[in-house]
């Protein structure tokens, strides 16, 4: 346990001394709330759907958590690049001891980069439905970024350079955003765009956010936190396997 927290705090501190970096990642989530947010907001009022801002930011919120939690796998690389990671790896406990401090870091990361841009929703003027909405929305975060984290770390082990997380950043993140219906309702979409959407798992985690703050779910709030906490114990597992075959 002590391994566990020591690489957890050793995240956390990390992300938090990188300031810069926090305000940089804030531009694109401010870039998809404010422009399309307000800019496509009498577009999909008139088409009857209600107000956009309110429709997007859960959204917006999610893919905050996305990018931060799969970027925590970018931390593999560079421990390895810089020989952190040999001198982890050779420390007398368990491996997955190692995995899960590191993983648990990352979504901690990703949860408070995520609360950080709720807040800037709320100020731009997102409303939640009610305080208890709000407690359930923290909860799809937090299983959102265990998720994506998870996903990162078994990405992270897999790879040797920086290079082959840009194909993963343009193949694998980008459509698990842009089919997670955070820009759009998940209802009355092509067959195929249907099947996609539902085997992504962001589309759980934004269809919580937005049945937990506003009240709108198209799968049911029972169905995203089951298949969130599934996909979460299910790349925990693999993610644990991926490092213990990994090599600094």
């Amino acid at each position: 346990m002590e391994v566990i927290y020591a690489l957890w705090l050793r995240e956390v501190k990390r992300y938090l001394r990188s300031r810069p970096q926090i305000l940089a990642s804030l531009g694109q989530p401010l870039m998809y709330l404010l422009v399309l947010g307000f800019g496509l907001g009498p577009v999909f009022e008139k088409a009857g759907q209600g107000n956009y801002l309110q429709f997007v930011a859960p959204g917006v919120v999610g893919m905050s958590i996305l990018f931060s939690s799969i970027f925590s796998g970018v931390g593999l690389l560079w421990d390895r690049q810089f020989g952190f990671l040999k001198e982890t790896l050779v420390a007398p406990v368990p491996r997955i001891h190692i995995m899960i401090g590191r993983t648990l870091g990352g979504a901690t990361t990703a949860l408070i980069q995520g609360m950080l841009v709720l807040t800037v929703c709320l100020i731009a003027g997102f409303r939640p439905d009610d305080f208890g909405g709000t407690l359930l929305g923290l909860l799809f975060m937090a299983l959102i970024a265990i998720v994506f984290a998870a996903l990162g770390t078994i990405i992270g082990s897999g790879l040797k350079d920086m290079q082959g997380f840009q194909l993963v950043m343009n193949f694998l993140v980008m459509p698990i955003f842009f089919l997670s219906g955070a820009l759009y309702p998940l209802s009355n979409l092509p067959g195929a765009l249907t099947v996609a959407t539902r085997l992504d798992p962001l589309s759980y985690g934004v269809d919580g956010l937005r049945g937990a703050f506003i009240g709108q779910s198209h799968f049911g709030m029972a169905v995203d936190i089951a298949v969130l906490g599934v996909l979460a114990a299910c790349f925990m597992a693999l993610g644990a396997r991926a490092f213990s075959r990994i090599q600094a």
